[in-house]
C-alpha cells in the first residue's frame, strides 16, 4: 500500500545507518554505554538533534535531550524516547529505531510548519542495556527518581558508575535534579523483538504491559555414586530429577500463556550440576529460572504450581528445596487513555495493528512510574534481536513514528481544546 506519510524512510534509513557505522571495529553492531564509541554516537545524535531545530542538554544523569519548546506553558512536556546503546554484538535498531522516530517527528514537525501547545522533547536515555556496571535502564531509572544511590559506586574497568555517568556530560552529585514531573506523557517507539507482527503481518502492536520478571532458583540434592558400578534403580541422580523439573517449567508456561489472560514465558536460562564428572551420579543440581507475566495473577499461578511439582519430584535420597524468590518486579501496565489515542491514531491511519504485551523490558517502564506512558512495536525480520542479523525495514519504522505522530498532535489538540492529555483516572 502507497502512503503518504509525514514522516520519511529516507531519512530514518540514512540515520540508522550513520549510527550503525559507529561501532566496534569487526564486531557489528556495538555501541556499548561509557565507551568511546558510544560518545561518537551521542555525538552525532546531539548534531542530528539541533539540525532538526531541536535545543539539546544532558542531564545530571546522563540522558541526552532534544527539546522543541510549546506555545503554552503549563501543558507539560510530551516525550519521544529510547536509547542508542547496544548490546554486544547486538543490531542496528533495539532503541536505536526509537529515538531515530522521535529525531524524524521533530523534523516533520518542521517540514509541516505545525506549532504544538506542548513541549516536545526527544530523549536518548542513558544505559538502557545491561552496562559494564551489571545495571541496566540507568537514565530511565534516574528520570523516575529511583535509581540506588549506591549504585553510583558500582566499578568495572577501573571507573566507578559516578565517573561513568560524569564522563558522558552528567553530574552524579546533582543525580536527583534528574527526576522529573513535568512529563505529560511518554511515548516509545520499539522494534517487537519477536515475531507476532510479521506472522500475522500487521503494521504495529500497540503494547499493553511490560511484563513482570521473576526470577527463582530450585536446588536439587541427591546423592553421588559411581557411575559404572552403582545399579540403575539404587541411584538419587540429582540431575534427573532437575531435568523433570526442566520439563515441569516448560509444561507449565505453556499451560500459563495459551490461558489467554495475557503474556507469560518461562525459560531455565542457568542449570549446574555437581561435582560434574562423566564417571558420577550427580549430587546435586541448581536451576535459574527467568519468568515474565503481563498480569500478576499469572506469576502467583505458576509459583503455586512449580512448588507443587517440586514437592512431587522428591524421591527416595532426592531432596528439592523450595523455589526461592531472588528477584521480582511487578509487571507496568501502559497507561489506558494513551492506549486508546495510539488505537484511533492508528485506525484513523489505516494501520493494521494489535494490542500486546512485551515480554522484555524498556525505558517506558521507568517513565511510567512517574506519567502516563505506552509503547508501539514495530515489526522486525524473523523477529530477531540482539544479534548481529536484527533488521526492520524503515518503511515499518516510518510507519510506526507515523502513529506516533498522530498521537502527538491528539494529545495537543485535546489540550488545546481544554481537555487534559490523558484520563487521569
Amino acid at each position: 500500500m502507497t502512503r503518504n506519510l509525514s514522516v520519511r524512510p529516507d531519512r530514518i534509513a540514512a540515520d540508522i545507518e550513520a549510527l550503525a557505522e559507529i561501532t566496534d571495529p569487526d564486531r557489528p553492531w556495538t555501541r556499548r554505554a561509557f565507551t568511546p564509541r558510544f560518545l561518537q554516537g551521542r555525538a552525532w545524535v546531539d548534531r542530528a538533534f539541533r539540525a532538526a531545530g531541536l535545543e539539546t542538554r544532558i542531564d545530571a544523569a546522563g540522558n541526552l535531550i532534544g527539546r522543541r519548546a510549546g506555545r503554552r506553558e503549563g501543558l507539560g512536556t510530551i516525550v519521544v524516547g529510547s536509547h542508542t546503546d547496544t548490546v554486544p554484538d547486538g543490531g542496528r535498531y533495539d532503541g536505536i529505531a526509537g529515538v531515530v522516530a522521535g529525531l524524524e517527528i521533530a523534523r516533520a514537525l518542521a517540514d509541516r510548519g505545525i506549532a504544538l501547545d506542548h513541549d516536545l522533547e526527544v530523549i536518548d536515555c542513558l544505559a538502557e542495556e545491561v552496562s559494564i556496571f551489571g545495571v541496566s535502564c540507568i537514565g530511565s531509572r534516574a528520570a523516575a527518581g529511583v535509581l540506588p544511590a549506591a549504585w553510583l559506586e558500582r566499578s568495572a574497568e577501573s571507573i566507578t558508575l559516578a565517573e561513568g555517568i560524569a564522563s558522558v556530560g552528567g553530574d552524579p552529585g546533582v543525580l536527583e535534579s534528574a527526576k522529573r514531573d513535568d512529563i505529560s506523557a511518554f511515548l516509545e517507539l520499539h522494534i517487537e523483538q519477536g515475531p507476532v507482527l510479521e506472522r500475522e503481518k500487521l503494521d504495529v502492536g500497540i503494547v499493553t504491559a511490560i511484563a513482570g520478571i521473576t526470577r527463582i532458583e530450585v536446588e536439587v540434592a541427591g546423592r553421588a555414586d559411581h557411575a559404572g558400578t552403582t545399579p540403575m534403580d539404587a541411584r538419587a541422580d540429582a540431575l534427573v530429577a532437575a531435568a523433570g523439573i526442566v520439563l515441569a517449567v516448560r509444561e507449565i508456561a505453556i499451560d500459563l500463556a495459551g490461558r489467554g489472560d495475557g503474556h507469560f514465558a518461562a525459560t531455565v536460562g542457568e542449570f549446574s550440576i555437581e561435582p560434574g564428572a562423566a564417571n558420577v551420579v550427580p549430587s546435586s543440581a541448581r536451576l535459574l529460572i527467568d519468568a515474565r507475566a503481563e498480569a500478576r495473577g499469572l506469576m502467583e499461578t505458576f509459583l503455586e504450581a512449580l512448588s507443587a511439582r517440586c514437592r512431587t519430584a522428591e524421591t527416595p535420597g532426592i531432596i528439592v528445596g523450595p523455589p526461592r524468590v531472588l528477584s521480582d518486579n511487578p509487571p507496568t501496565p501502559s497507561d489506558p487513555a494513551l492506549l486508546d489515542e495510539i488505537t484511533a491514531a492508528c485506525d484513523g491511519l489505516d494501520v493494521r495493528h494489535r494490542r500486546m504485551a512485551s515480554g522484555a523490558g524498556h525505558d517506558m517502564a521507568w517513565f511510567a512510574r512517574i506519567a502516563p506512558a505506552a509503547m508501539v512495536f514495530v515489526p522486525c525480520r524473523g523477529g530477531r534481536s540482539h544479534a548481529p542479523d536484527e533488521w526492520a525495514d524503515s518503511d515499518a519504522i516510518a510507519l510506526g513514528a507515523e502513529v506516533l505522530l498522530e498521537t502527538i498532535l491528539r494529545l495537543d489538540r485535546r489540550a488545546s481544546n481544554g481537555g487534559t492529555t490523558w484520563d487521569a483516572s
